[in-house]
């Protein structure tokens, strides 16, 4: 039964390279309104991605043919495809025209080096054997910040053109990129609220979170939905900072 994560797997893959296929069509023609499609897509393929491992488990169907699949398919979902996207929505604008037909691609280089850095996070997570957590942001999590950005923030920008908003997507997607290869701990959420809250907290916490989305899902017909979903992403990786950075302070008190 080993092709049913294997099918799971190949489904990430395939709907990866759809999404980066639309950012380059939006990227051709300046149809930006293919990017929230494109965003989509890499949501369902990080399903695909979960589901992939919990069918493994479930059919004892684990194997190494299976753990190479999926770390090309999450390159392929989690960083070829974001910084495809966010080449189309921001940084194709950050490209410098020089002499005659000539121009400097600095956008395109940015764009670059999302996928550079999931590549590298992929490969120190297949060669590590850490089970309490993460070093680093973990790619799907990094990934899937980067497609809800034309979907929460899209309206946002003015026409197209450079604004406020999409200097901050652009600076937020190249520190997203570097969390990835950084060393700051990133906890595995089922494990760590499991191991750290009573039972009724944590029901009380997701409760919480599940009443602040359904929220933002009927208020103005789910306009800041993408944005809570967006925000709540975003508490995760202030959460390794901090607690980056209380380690940091508590080893050089000692």
């Amino acid at each position: 039964m080993g092709w049913v994560p294997n099918l799971f797997t190949l489904s990430n893959l395939t709907l990866g390279f759809l999404a980066a296929l639309l950012s380059g069509r939006a990227a051709g023609d300046g149809q930006l309104e293919y990017l929230p499609i494109a965003g989509i897509l890499i949501f369902f393929a990080m399903l695909c991605d979960g589901l992939d491992g919990f069918m493994a488990r479930l059919l004892d169907a684990q194997s190494e043919l299976g753990g190479q699949l999926d770390s090309l398919a999450d390159l392929t979902t989690f960083g070829i495809a974001p910084g495809a996207l966010m080449y189309a929505l921001v940084l194709n604008q950050f490209n410098y025209p020089v002499e005659g037909a000539l121009w400097l691609p600095t956008g395109a280089l940015v764009a670059a080096i999302f996928p550079v850095c999931a590549a590298y996070r992929l490969a120190r997570f297949n060669v590590s054997h850490d089970t309490e957590g993460f070093s680093g942001l973990p790619s799907p999590v990094a990934g899937f910040m980067i497609a809800l950005m034309p979907i929460a923030f899209g309206d946002m920008l003015a026409g197209g053109e450079l604004n406020l908003i999409g200097i901050f997507l652009a600076v937020s997607f190249v520190l997203i990129a570097f969390l990835m290869v950084s060393t700051i701990r990133y906890p595995k959420l089922k494990r760590s609220l499991f191991r750290r809250f009573p039972r009724w907290r944590l029901t009380l916490l997701l409760s919480f979170l599940v009443g602040l989305l359904l929220f933002a899902a009927l208020y103005r017909e789910g306009r800041y939905l993408p944005v809570s979903i967006f925000s709540l992403f975003a508490l995760y990786i202030v959460v390794g900072l901090v607690s980056f950075s209380i380690h940091t302070i508590q080893r050089f008190r000692l």
